[in-house]
């Protein structure tokens, strides 16, 4: 029997405050990644979730939580700003076509350097978890599995939790947009 979305909602507190979750025991005792998956058609709703309920719990726990929720697709607006790229990555979208777009974004998106930004900005050693949300609008110009490979050597003991809007069924996972 499938569960509801909001029956799934209910379990994602339970599983941030668990000690296998925060003690970063995930399979094989690697770090601990979670995905929750949701539909995508959820994507309000779960961000209104996740500010509403989910932080201001973690931060209410005791022992305190310290969690980080990251927006990803701010970081990669972030960074494109930063670079000084945003009008010239929209103004190319524009006239040449999502393909040269995403193609010209490659270099600057690659996934180990993002990976190195997270981990330095977020400073991932003073928190207890890492949450990335708002993974799908980063596609196609970032993939989030290659994203968790690159995470994967920089987290160390900290567990990272990803909601990602489409079907996770243990393979890569791509949203769907």
């Amino acid at each position: 029997m499938s569960l509801t979305f909001n029956e799934r909602l209910n379990r994602i507190l339970p599983k941030l405050t668990s000690p296998d979750l925060l003690n970063s025991q995930g399979l094989g005792n690697e770090i601990g990644f979670w995905i929750f998956d949701y539909p995508p058609e959820e994507e309000m709703p779960m961000r209104a979730f996740l500010h509403d309920v989910v932080m201001p719990a973690l931060g209410k726990h005791q022992p305190v939580i310290r969690a980080t929720a990251v927006n990803l697709f701010d970081v990669v607006i972030g960074l494109l700003e930063e670079r000084k790229l945003l009008d010239k990555v929209i103004e190319m979208q524009r006239a040449q076509g999502d393909g040269k777009m995403l193609e010209s974004l490659r270099p600057v998106l690659k996934e180990d350097k993002l990976a190195e930004r997270l981990v330095a900005k977020y400073n991932i050693a003073e928190i207890d978890v890492l949450l990335l949300w708002n993974v799908g609008a980063v596609f196609p110009m970032l993939r989030t599995h290659t994203l968790l490979s690159a995470l994967h050597p920089h987290m160390k003991d900290t567990p990272l939790v990803m909601f990602y809007p489409g079907k996770y069924d243990g393979y890569p996972p791509e949203p769907e947009c």
